[in-house]
C-alpha cells in the first residue's frame, strides 16, 4: 500500500472497435490519454489486465491525496479520443486506504470487541 489516504478502483472494458484500429493508431490515442494523466502528478495509477479472469479486460486503481483529484482526473480523460472507445467502467469503488488487517478490522469489528474486553 502507499503512502496516499484513497483508493479507486474500478474494471474498465474497451469496445469492440478499439482493437479494430491499426496499432499505430492506437498507440497515437493512447500517448494523448497518458499526457492528459500526466498532468496529475500526484496521483499513481496501477493497471492490471484481467483477460479471461471475469467479464472486464483491466482493472484500474488509483492511489489519491483527495476523491476531488480523482473526479477533475476524469473529467479531463473524458475529452480524450481514448474514452470514446471505453465499452464500460463500473462500478467503481472509492474507500480509504488502509493495511488488510485494518480494513478487516473495521468489517468484522475485531478491533472493537478487543477494546471493549479490555
Amino acid at each position: 500500500m502507499g503512502d496516499l489516504p484513497y483508493l479507486v478502483v474500478y474494471p474498465m472494458t474497451k469496445k469492440r472497435s478499439w482493437y479494430a484500429l491499426p496499432r499505430e493508431e492506437r498507440t497515437r490515442i493512447m500517448a494523448a490519454h497518458f499526457a492528459t494523466g500526466h498532468r496529475y502528478p500526484d496521483i499513481r495509477i496501477h493497471t492490471g489486465y484481467s483477460f479471461g479472469i471475469d467479464d472486464q479486460e483491466f482493472v484500474v486503481a488509483f492511489e489519491v491525496p483527495d476523491v476531488r483529484r480523482f473526479v477533475a482526473l476524469v473529467s479531463d480523460l473524458r475529452d480524450t479520443e481514448s474514452s470514446s472507445y471505453t465499452e464500460r467502467e463500473r462500478p467503481i469503488f472509492v474507500g480509504a486506504a488502509m493495511r488488510i488487517e485494518e480494513a478487516l478490522d473495521q468489517i468484522d469489528g475485531a478491533a472493537s470487541r478487543a477494546e471493549l474486553l479490555r
